[in-house]
């Protein structure tokens, strides 16, 4: 897939790899158990989609601090990062649900709006509708949690099946006379 990046001429195939498939890889090979992952992996993107950008690493901390051995910190971490182009894309989404939950006002989407909110000048309009945003993704984190979790645990028990460690009893050293045996069959 990496290559396939890289032969389009975006310059993502390196980047894609050193930065997600290969930490994915060293995750999958450390032995975790598939529901850990699927969970920590729900957990990252279900944070990393908050609607407050910049906040979201301090989420994940906080939440492994909080969970401690029930969720993969690396994994929390690593979907986090992903889901940063998905936390940009829901920021209306969860502003509009927030309104209808709400019955708040509609927030017109502005170049104003915008340049209030970067100049800190922002209004009350502004406030409210990052308040909006964030009952959004409240009433929305943990139906994407669970639905994640779900989805998530039946490819990490296929990955970690595929990628994961050598279990124990492979990793055992072998005896002299399995060892000369081996050695005959190569031979």
């Amino acid at each position: 897939m990496a290559n396939a990046l890289t032969r389009i001429g975006l310059g993502l195939g390196p980047w894609f790899h050193t930065k997600i498939l290969d930490p994915l890889l060293q995750i999958l090979r450390r032995g975790a158990e598939p529901k850990q992952l699927a969970f920590s992996a729900a957990l990252g993107i279900s944070l990393g989609i908050f609607p407050i950008c910049g906040v979201t690493v301090f989420l994940c901390g906080l939440a492994i601090a909080v969970l401690g051995s029930l969720c993969h910190p690396p994994t929390v971490m690593l979907t986090n990062i992903i889901a940063t182009p998905i936390e940009l894309g829901l920021v209306v989404p969860f502003l509009r649900l927030g309104e209808v939950i709400s019955g708040g006002p509609h927030f017109p989407l502005t170049s104003d709006a915008l340049k209030k909110v970067f100049t800190g000048q922002a209004s009350w309009e502004v406030l409210q509708s990052i308040l909006h945003a964030l009952l959004g993704w409240m009433v929305a984190a943990p139906f994407i949690l669970v639905t994640l979790h779900v989805l998530f645990l039946p490819c990490f028990k296929i990955l970690v099946h595929k990628f994961g460690a050598i279990p124990s009893e492979l990793k055992k050293p072998l005896s002299p006379q399995t060892e000369l045996k081996l050695k005959v069959r190569d031979a």
